[in-house]
């Protein structure tokens, strides 16, 4: 089995290649607007569902899987997408700054004529961050590709958060140990990666 992951992190296609099969990457174009009303522990799914609807499935080898993923940060029922520019980054992170939220990532397998997706949650608590260290974390590290304006992997991670409950790949883009699980369980070859 190969795996064809549709998606433009580094930090998914570093995480999904860890699995041990083969990868390949591909970009996909597809709408990020969900139905009004979608509950957020939802949309994550909705909008990989919607990566996967997007790609022509003709391309795809008998041995190929899809994979696509999106992942949210989601504060008090509220969405934090990627932040615009500075000081959308610097508020979102003001607003995580003593609080607990919640990351989600919807991940969606595809192949031959069949899918399967599932969404995975962690809770990320994050101690308070005081204006300079939040400054400082925007400044270097520039998380303008991030929802929530952060990476867990980042020296935000290191000095700001105080602990997580659930999959730490999971923050960062990927739930590593479900994936593997559900890839099995949608292609059962597919067990032992090929070159173990």
């Amino acid at each position: 089995m190969r795996i064809v992951l549709a998606s433009a992190s580094p930090r998914r296609r570093q995480l999904i290649a860890t699995l041990g099969w083969p990868v390949s990457v591909v970009q996909v174009q597809a709408s990020e607007t969900v139905p009004q009303g979608l509950p957020v522990s939802q949309v994550a799914e909705q909008i990989a569902q919607q990566k996967t609807a997007a790609f022509d499935h003709s391309q795809l080898e008998p041995d190929q899987l899809l994979v696509t993923a999106d992942t949210i940060v989601a504060l008090d029922g509220q969405v934090l997408g990627k932040p615009a520019n500075r000081s959308s980054a610097i508020a979102m992170l003001q607003k995580l700054s003593g609080h607990r939220h919640t990351v989600y990532t919807g991940v969606c397998l595809s192949q031959a004529g069949r899918q399967t997706s599932f969404t995975e949650s962690t809770e990320v608590y994050f101690k308070p961050l005081t204006t300079s260290v939040i400054e400082y974390y925007v400044d270097n590290y520039k998380p303008y590709d991030k929802a929530g304006a952060y990476g867990i992997q980042e020296w935000i991670g290191y000095v700001g958060v105080s602990r997580i409950e659930g999959c730490y790949y999971n923050v960062m883009g990927l739930p590593t140990a479900r994936l593997y699980d559900e890839i099995v369980r949608f292609y059962p070859e597919a067990t032992v990666p090929q070159q173990l």
